[in-house]
């Protein structure tokens, strides 16, 4: 039967929506069934999130963190790493920044292996600034929150108050101990201001401030431009953390005796200006939701990265999404934004929140991605 679907999509016009629905159908299920080739998640953790620089992972390496995150998926699960088939890593600040090389030739459509190479992948087109879209990828990610603040009329109250809503949620879900099931202690160094060094257990995410007040942000100076909204206090907080999710096929996981977390029911990623790039999720959800045969009211939970307070809110406001459904434990404002690892923690998050609600739901996962770019996945919780 799947290679019915298959060939017969082969006969429709290309670029079909119901060609695409099929092959999505067949290669990931709709919302609600249950098939051996479904992409399920049977099991997730992170670390706690510490402030870069001067947080409590500010002397641990990436690759210690990573570890502790998928050793602990691991023995949890009591799976051998003899039977992973693919490690997949999220990561954004490497050497040359290969996102924003491969965004931008998609505008310029350059490609060269002689020119680049992994060790040294040399610098950008000189053409850069000779096309519009090429040049608007080099945007700070600042400013364009800014524009988007603007173009959209998100005024600085509203940042602020969605800015304190994330700090409030984040500190309450401290506090009642609604991370402590995701969270990976860690045991690292940690080296003082003088130079000694002492052994530390990070196991509580250091970003969250639970007595943020509006009057306090407001007090803040903007962060990009001299009369803008954005500040520290509005945006997404620089994060040192890591994630890790095991997925497999349902056929896979079964005879392996794994549980069953969560199912992905789709996923799309978009391209939007460069110059607002934070309206990605928008674009996105809306994609990955028509994909799954949902609609926003059918979604329980909305885990949109809170890159900045601006960008999240158009999002939010512009697919009509109730404020009580988005990061019902917070977001990146408070708990942090450590950028490869984002995706991975919401997932993390977002599984957990569904299963402590106790029946099957569905939640959505999404980010704005620098350059110009969105991704969103949809999940179903198929219950207890």
């Amino acid at each position: 039967m799947h290679r019915i679907k298959i060939l017969s999509g082969h006969l429709r016009p290309p670029g079909s929506s119901e060609h695409r629905r099929d092959l999505w159908r067949s290669e990931c299920g709709c919302a609600g069934s249950s098939s051996p080739d479904d992409v399920v998640v049977v099991h997730g953790r992170r670390t706690a999130v510490g402030k870069a620089k001067r947080g409590a992972f500010k002397d641990t390496t990436p690759d210690e963190l990573l570890s502790a995150v998928m050793t602990a998926v691991l023995t949890d699960v009591g799976l051998s790493p003899d039977k992973l088939g693919d490690v997949c890593v999220g990561n954004v600040l490497q050497p040359g920044a290969g996102a924003l090389m491969a965004r931008v030739a998609h505008f310029l459509s350059v490609e060269s292996m002689s020119l680049r190479s992994i060790g040294e992948p040399g610098d950008l087109s000189s053409r850069l600034t000779d096309n519009d879209k090429a040049r608007d990828c080099i945007i700070p990610m600042g400013i364009t929150s800014e524009n988007v603040a603007e173009k959209f009329g998100i005024s600085r109250e509203q940042q602020d108050a969605f800015a304190l809503s994330s700090q409030q949620k984040a500190a309450r879900a401290q506090d009642t101990g609604a991370f402590q099931r995701e969270i990976v202690p860690v045991s690292t160094r940690f080296v003082d201001a003088d130079g000694s060094e002492r052994q530390v257990t990070v196991d509580r995410d250091d970003g969250v401030r639970a007595g943020t007040t509006l009057a306090g942000l407001g007090k803040l100076r903007p962060a990009f431009k001299p009369d803008g909204s954005t500040t520290a206090g509005n945006s997404s907080q620089v994060s040192d953390g890591a994630a890790a999710v095991l997925i497999g096929r349902r056929s896979a996981v079964e005879v392996l005796g794994l549980p069953v977390l969560g199912v992905l029911r789709a996923s799309a990623v978009v391209g939007v200006p460069p110059d607002l790039m934070g309206i990605g999720p928008a674009v996105a959800i809306p994609a990955a939701l028509e994909q799954a045969g949902l609609t926003v009211a059918d979604i329980d939970v909305f885990e949109i990265n809170e890159a900045f307070a601006s960008q999240a809110l158009y999002c939010v406001e512009k697919l009509g999404i109730p404020l009580e459904k988005v990061n019902p434990n917070g977001g990146a404002i408070a708990l942090g934004h450590p950028l490869g690892c984002t995706g991975a923690r919401q997932v993390v998050t977002l599984l957990n929140e569904l299963r402590r609600r106790g029946r099957r739901a569905y939640g959505v996962v999404s980010m704005c991605i620098g350059t110009g770019m969105g991704a969103a996945a949809v999940f179903e919780y198929p219950g207890p």
